[in-house]
């Protein structure tokens, strides 16, 4: 194929494959996919940032028509990726392929594997993150011609995680998080004493960038243009009182489930109810967090712990329980005590 290299080449830039306009068409295997996920899949090694940047300016035409992230593309599209250019680190950075690791699995068959994530490690590569869960696991399994994540998790949460072994487990999988036909219940440890009768949140969340180009999620009005519709609901398991001998609030385990999948909802939900899940880094108490540090809570204590689905070959509905992990089991007990 052709390259195709715009302006003079930077000496720490390197003619590759990504550095040409390319008409990729859609196969059986990549129909159903977003725009973006598919895109992500085809630019090994440039950021994800970029790729969306590139979405949004029109350069990427489906079937010579501008289309958004959300675009879901169908078997015989064309694709139309611009040139992008990737640094000799970057490229280099990509082309080396991730650790081969499985992880814990709560059920396995021929079209699925429902795996137990742990906090710290991100589902896919990109923005700054060369690998994830999905390409660790395409590593140890050669023999999988198709392993494709059903939906995400945030980095810092564990817990319960989808991925379809066939295209067609995939796409059913995906039309019941789309319809809202699972059941997706976290655990979170919350600051303060979370009010009983507030059992329910039904904010509209905005997405954002901050100045520095992190991604951010606030909520808004109801008659924000870009605000999406998000309900959480709320049920408290256990409360945990307050040790200020130690510098400790009163805390609030809790059971929270989500109708919608927004991005880092349950966190913002719970976060502008005053009740900041403990531990989190984006939307947290920064002071508390060292202190909870110090104490041995290393990581955000959310964990997604109860997942309801039906199976996609043999339309059972399953529902699958992932124990908290040890790390946040050992900050609970001493103060249970």
């Amino acid at each position: 194929m052709k390259h195709i290299i715009e302006g003079k080449p930077s000496k720490n830039l390197t003619p590759n494959p990504a550095a040409a306009v390319r008409l990729i068409d859609v196969d059986a295997d990549s129909a159903g996919q977003r725009l973006d996920n598919f895109l992500l899949r085809h630019l090994k090694g440039v950021p994800k940032t970029h790729v969306y940047r590139i979405i949004r300016s029109g350069e990427v035409r489906v079937n010579k028509g501008r289309a958004s992230a959300e675009t879901r593309i169908a078997e015989g599209d064309v694709v139309r990726v611009p040139p992008v250019r990737i640094s000799d680190r970057v490229l280099e950075k990509a082309e080396r392929p991730a650790p081969a690791k499985d992880f814990p699995s709560l059920l396995e068959d021929e079209h699925l594997i429902a795996l137990v994530k742990p906090a710290g490690v991100a589902v896919h590569g990109g923005s700054g993150v060369s690998f994830g869960v999905i390409e660790q696991l395409r590593q140890a399994r050669p023999q999988c011609r198709f392993l494709e994540l059903v939906h995400r998790l945030d980095r810092e949460t564990s817990g319960i995680l989808l991925v379809a072994k066939k295209r067609s487990a995939l796409t059913h999988l995906q039309d019941q998080f789309r319809e809202r036909e699972t059941g997706k219940t976290y655990l979170a440890l919350v600051q303060g004493s979370w009010p009983a009768n507030k059992k329910v949140i039904d904010l509209p969340l905005h997405k954002y960038l901050q100045a520095d180009g992190e991604r951010r999620v606030r909520v808004t009005t109801a008659d924000d243009p870009d605000g999406m519709r998000s309900i959480t609901l709320v049920r408290v398991r256990s409360t945990l009182a307050a040790r200020p001998e130690i510098g400790l609030p009163a805390m609030s385990l809790l059971e929270v489930t989500i109708k919608t999948g927004r991005t880092h909802q349950i966190r913002v939900h719970l976060a502008s109810q005053g009740h900041a899940i403990v531990g989190d880094d984006k939307y947290g108490d920064f002071d508390l967090n060292r202190r909870l540090q110090k104490l041995g809570l290393r990581r955000m204590f959310l964990h997604a712990w109860r997942l309801q689905f039906t199976h996609p070959a043999s339309g059972e509905r399953k529902e699958l329980l992932a124990e908290l992990p040890q790390e946040l089991l050992q900050f609970l007990e001493p103060k249970n005590s």
